[in-house]
């Protein structure tokens, strides 16, 4: 999960990168952090087009969640 602390947090190291460069330390908590935001939004994406249905032209309704995605009827 994205947190405000996190997108700051990437935010300030992103800006003294710019600015003066950053330390090993400080790189690779930026990597960390931006791979962790990736992760989130991939997730994010995933449940968002796991959820989506199509009506197609017979009438019909695929979900595609459970065709594409792995989702199970519960």
């Amino acid at each position: 999960m994205v947190t405000q602390e996190m997108l700051d947090r990437i935010n300030t190291l992103y800006h003294k990168s710019q600015a003066t460069g950053l330390t090993e330390e400080e790189k690779q908590e930026q990597a960390q952090l931006r791979q962790e935001y990736i992760a989130a939004i991939r997730a994010s994406m995933r449940g968002t087009l796991n959820s989506i249905s199509i009506r197609e032209p017979d009438g019909s309704i695929t979900d595609l969640g459970k065709k594409y995605g792995g989702v199970r009827d519960e």
